[in-house]
């Protein structure tokens, strides 16, 4: 589906990029490859991602109907758009290839039967076009190019595109466009395609070889697997196949198919616009473009303004060229037929060529050569049978500069200035968007507004006759918000001075546009009166039938086809999909099952398919040249790329029973030749039909092994996840669902589909010409499989483009390694403690270990994948991390069966991210019989509430100790006044608060009163009405701060819809034994504070008085414990529970 960038932008390699990591010593790394290996090997050995269906043997056929079926065997089937097969696979792919591989892995561990699937993409113009062209290089240079002599390259300036003006922002509001960035940028090409090959890394005495487009298909399907194996997927290989008539048993499924739709009227035959390659001689479909994707024919009314009488310079230019009865006709095109009545002047660029092409012997046209070009395809001056390939085809019969043709008098149908209008110099008319002739309507259209004014001030400038720029501007359109003359309006309250002052010009122009076409109310001509919105259709009508105006198309934006062919838009008869307001109650079915039941995963990708649904319309299915299958009916046409791949996803289910190859060569675990699958066996297979003996003799195919076929289908569908880019949801995965929603019973259509952003790499485009580009392969070999599948999990997961760092994957490298050989060298450890795991510290980590396994599986479930491994492995080996710190410093050590319990569940919980790493921990350290692509996600208790405020409040305060004694040693070093010297021997006491200070009570009950009332923060009133009360109450200074943090409180829980939560608060309850904690914390601040003494005071209210809870050895040990202490320090006084408050203080060495 998705081409790659080895021969889409054709770019030279260059590895030099100062952006691209270079790594010095990779013996860590090549261990954690040779495990890697070790496992792939091992994987694809036993077949363990090879998944089936619940057999008929097993569940005999019509036992249970398929919903029952897939609920007591749970099973996942995910797919990516399967890549198009002229390159290899780069870490964009890899990117969307991850998503499903993540929630294949995850699902495994949940017990479901995984099938993730992957077929090549070979349909279309791409390899066609490449393979013709190295007929031509290898004609030219010989077979290994031996000829060619290297060219010197001249880098020509880019200039900028001037400033949008009338000419090129009169945009139709009411369609929807996809702004596209996948062709810009895309740096220096390449001239021939034997470069862009060499650049692909293929030898070049290889390179003759790929002339010939079937070796395409040969060449780059097995490297892809070979990439996607050392990337550790989890893919079922036996049901790989190729596009195209290469192989047969697919032909026949995508020729049911069409035949199907064509039975349902979803495939219709018509003449309409199409974007359209001259060289090919055929329609150009996105993925037959190596620019312009997204883009789509812009329809016009072409307005015929017939000359009275030449301007001298054009006069003289014209005479003897054209005969003396010919009608001659400027030709501009509109958007806006209804405002026609207001036409003052017309407009050209004055540097601008023009040509005059003859369309009869009595009619010409003057407009520029590229609209003549386009007009050539549409019916104007070729027949559509005989349509030219060259544009040498069609000449001018004489060539006219814009300049010589000012000043010419013109007929302007429907203009109230029936004596003529003038034309008129234009410096930003643009050669490329229309015909190059502008009609002027200054009454509703500010730049033309703008013009006229600027003329008429600068006539002897401009050359022109002041008179000419200041015909009577007619009212056309009442609008509510600008009045009749919109253009004049805006233009005086926007304050624009010129013509130049092209934003403010293209933001009011917007503004009238919308105005006027939405709330317009037509002031003249037949449809007086009527709403714009639905005159202009009329005026369009009239005007056509009349003879004044005819039809014109041209793409909305730059097309190049694969054949490096500049595209046109061409009206002629083709098959499409009939897509669209063409069938309404298609659309609007695919639009409520997009709204309602199925999954998006985020709001952009819902509505980017809303969007696109309103506005895609039809879509043509066929071509005559490339690579495919044929139209069944109609066999001199191939049906195009994205046709014959909207539901290949159903054709994974039953592979693997057809052929054992790609190619279908070779039977599969049926021997059923490509002409026994008639589309009747489609239908059976697929649910549309059932089985009789007439079907059963005309197949000649068991019906042991058709069950079973049905089998797979009706229980691997529907597809629970498909996984693209953004950039398809305007054409392949809205061409997915309607054709599911046409084809298959409901129960069968998609449940899900992810879309993800582009992936940048190190926060920069990808790109050749810059270096900045990795492909599957190089990323594998450079970090390894785990490492870059880390750092695609950690790139991000929304639909916003995500960032692929070399810096994660590198740093991957040496945390994996570590991690393993700590596994290692622990697991063999005899010195851990054995015994009970009670203790404090145990149950702490124990939870912790609970809680991040609950977090990661939450995130897992969600496809969160960046989140999912912060859980998953950083917070993960952190709870170790604090455990061993915490054990090692309260001198117990760790416990020998959490250790264990850590390194399973820490293996178990990366499998879906890092399963060679996983794999290794699990069968060599902990010594599990097989692999652990088999186990099930762990199964822990609900964490304990308690013990995480536990962990919460450990954490907290020793932060908040150790931070404060660093803060005295830099104030030291910067030779300031401190309360105690960190380097000499110390003394800690913490100062732990039994109660709340009691003049908080009032203001709880202030504030509980107040939440009751009003929600607090939900009305300015309540707000105002509770400062007012803690005002009254006298102590501001200290009560407004407890009151804020209290109503944060409230918040940052959820009280608000909450009530036990809100009690909660309110009642300010530990969920755990602060003194006790305190305790247990002691031993370990001695250590990292280095303090002989630590002492735990318990605060009596007011601060000044406390009990000895805890007391070092220095003062007594357990002797002093249960001693009053009084005078404490003012740190005391700041203790509330649950954050206790602490005094260093120097003592005697």
């Amino acid at each position: 589906m998705a081409v790659t960038n080895g021969t889409d932008d054709g770019m030279e390699h260059n590895s030099s990029s100062k952006s691209m990591l270079k790594l010095e010593n990779t013996d860590k790394r090549d261990t954690l490859i040779a495990i890697e290996k070790k496992y792939q090997t091992q994987w694809q050995e036993s077949g363990v991602f090879q998944n089936d269906a619940p057999s008929t043997t097993e569940v005999p056929t019509g036992s249970i109907v398929p919903p029952e079926l897939r609920k007591k065997y749970p099973k996942y089937f995910g797919t990516f758009a399967y890549p198009y097969m002229n390159g290899s696979l780069h870490v964009g792919h890899s990117f969307t290839v991850s998503k499903v591989e993540f929630t294949a892995g995850f699902s495994r561990m949940q017990g479901k039967r995984v099938l993730f699937p992957l077929g090549f993409h070979c349909t279309g113009m791409p390899i066609k076009a490449c393979a013709d062209k190295l007929v031509e290089d290898v004609r030219k240079f010989g077979k290994d190019f031996e000829r060619y002599e290297e060219e010197e390259s001249t880098n020509k300036s880019i200039e900028s595109p001037p400033a949008p003006t009338q000419a090129d922002t009169k945009e139709d509001i009411t369609k929807f466009t996809s702004k596209k960035s996948k062709a810009a940028a895309k740096g220096v090409k390449l001239k021939y395609q034997f470069q862009i090959m060499l650049a692909l890394g293929i030898p070049r005495e290889e390179i003759h070889k790929f002339a010939d487009a079937t070796y395409w298909l040969q060449y780059f399907p097995p490297l892809c697997k070979q990439d996607l194996n050392s990337f550790g997927a989890r893919i079922d290989w036996r049901r790989s196949f190729v596009t195209t008539d290469a192989n047969p048993y697919y032909d026949t499924f995508v020729r049911w198919q069409m035949n199907r739709l064509k039975e349902l009227d979803k495939i219709q035959y018509g003449i309409r616009y199409t974007v359209y390659s001259p060289k090919d001689g055929q329609p150009c479909m996105d993925h037959d473009r190596t620019e312009g994707e997204g883009v789509a024919p812009q329809e016009y009314t072409a307005l015929k303004l017939k000359v009275k009488e030449w301007a001298p310079k054009a006069a003289e230019l014209v005479r003897g060229k054209i005969p003396d009865n010919a009608n001659v006709y400027f030709v501009p095109a509109t958007l806006r037929p209804e405002t026609m009545y207001g036409q003052t002047c017309c407009f050209v660029g004055p540097k601008i060529n023009y040509g005059v092409f003859k369309v009869s012997e009595e009619e010409y046209y003057v407009i520029t050569k590229r609209a003549a070009w386009n007009m050539a395809f549409q019916g104007t001056f070729f027949k559509s049978n005989q349509f030219p390939r060259d544009a040498n085809e069609l000449q001018a019969v004489v060539d006219l500069p814009g300049a010589s043709v000012v000043g010419t008098l013109v007929n302007a149908p429907l203009s109230i200035h029936t004596e003529g209008i003038r034309i008129l110099p234009m410096e930003s008319v643009l050669p490329t968007k229309g015909t190059g002739v502008v009609t002027s309507v200054p009454s509703d259209s500010p730049d033309d507004y703008a013009t006229v004014k600027d003329l008429a001030k600068k006539a002897e400038y401009y050359g022109i006759q002041k008179e000419w720029a200041e015909l009577e501007i007619p009212p056309i359109i009442e609008t509510p918000s600008y009045g009749s003359l919109s253009a004049k309006y805006l233009v005086e309250k926007m304050k624009i001075n010129s013509p130049k002052d092209a934003k403010q010009l293209a933001e009011a122009k917007d503004l009238a546009y919308k105005e006027g076409y939405y709330k317009g109310i037509m002031l003249r001509g037949d449809f007086k009166g009527q709403p714009v919105e639905q005159a202009k259709p009329k005026v369009k009508e009239a005007l056509i039938k009349s003879g004044q105006a005819f039809d014109y198309a041209e793409p909305n934006g730059h097309v190049v086809s694969r054949s490096g062919d500049e595209c046109t838009v061409a009206y002629l008869g083709q098959w499409f999909l009939n897509y669209g307001e063409n069938d309404p109650e298609w659309r609007q079915r695919v639009l409520d099952y997009v709204g309602s039941d199925m999954e998006t995963y985020t709001a952009e990708t819902r509505h980017g398919f809303e969007k696109n649904l309103e506005w895609l319309n039809r879509w043509a299915c066929a071509r005559t040249y490339g690579l495919g299958s044929k139209l069944p009916w109609d066999p001199k046409f191939l049906v195009e790329s994205l046709s014959d791949s909207t539901i290949y996803m159903s054709y994974y289910t039953i592979a693997h029973f057809l052929h054992s190859d790609n190619f279908g060569t070779k039977p599969g675990l049926f021997d059923i030749k490509p002409d026994q699958m008639i589309d009747e066996i489609w239908d059976y297979i697929f649910c549309r039909r059932e089985l009789d003996d007439e079907l059963l003799k005309k197949c000649s195919i068991e019906k042991t092994e058709l069950e079973s076929m049905r089998r797979e289908f009706e229980y691997w569908y529907p597809l629970d996840m498909r996984v693209s880019g953004k950039d398809l949801i305007t054409n392949h995965l809205t061409f997915f669902l309607y054709i599911h929603l046409a084809l298959f019973p409901r129960e069968y259509w998609p449940q899900g589909v992810r879309a993800n952003g582009h992936l940048l790499l190190n926060g920069d485009k990808m790109s050749k010409s810059t270096g900045n580009f990795l492909t599957l392969s190089d990323a594998v070999k450079k970090y390894g499989a785990d490492a870059s599948r880390i750092a695609l999990a950690d790139a991000g997961d929304g639909v916003e483009d995500a960032n692929f760092e070399e810096t994660v994957a590198n740093s991957s490298i040496l945390r994996l390694f570590t991690l393993k050989e700590w596994c290692e060298e622990v697991a063999k450890d005899s010195s851990l403690r054995k015994g009970a795991s009670d203790g404090f510290w145990d149950k702490l980590f124990e939870n912790e270990m609970n809680t991040l396994v609950h977090e990661a599986r939450q995130h897992y479930e969600a496809t969160n994948y960046k989140l999912a491994l912060k859980s998953a492995l950083y917070d993960f080996t952190g709870c170790r991390d604090f455990y061993r710190e915490a054990t090692a410093a309260a001198g117990v050590g760790m416990h020998h069966d959490l250790v264990l319990r850590y390194i399973e569940f820490q293996a178990l919980l990366l499998t879906p991210i890092a399963p060679h790493w996983s794999d290794h921990i699990w069968q060599e350290v902990l010594q599990k019989p097989t692999t652990i692509q088999t186990a099930l996600y762990p199964t822990v208790p609900s964490p304990s509430p308690s013990l995480s405020a536990a962990r919460d409040y450990v954490r907290a305060t020793t932060s908040a100790i150790t931070s404060a004694e660093a803060a005295q040693l830099k104030k030291k070093d910067k030779g300031k006044t401190i309360a105690f010297d960190p380097k000499l021997p110390k003394k800690l006491t913490i100062f732990a608060a039994a109660n709340y200070p009691a003049w908080q009570e009032k203001y709880i009950a202030l504030v509980r009163d107040e939440f009751e009332k009003t929600g607090l923060g939900t009305t300015t009133g309540g707000e105002k009405e509770l400062n007012g009360k803690v005002a009254k109450m006298g102590e501001m200074k200290k009560a407004m701060p407890f009151v804020q943090a209290l109503k944060k409180r409230l918040v940052q829980v959820g009280a608000k819809h909450d009530k036990e939560k809100a009690a909660t608060v309110f009642e300010r309850k530990l969920g755990f034994d602060e003194l006790d904690t305190l305790k247990e914390m002691a031993a370990g601040l001695r250590r990292t504070t280095g303090c002989k003494v630590v002492d735990v005071v318990a605060v009596e209210e007011g601060g000044k008085v406390g009990t000895l809870v805890l007391a070092g050895e220095e003062e007594g040990g357990k002797g002093g414990v249960g001693g009053k202490r009084e005078g404490l320090p003012a740190a005391a006084e700041g203790a509330v529970p649950g954050s206790p408050s602490f005094y260093f203080e120097n003592v005697g060495g």
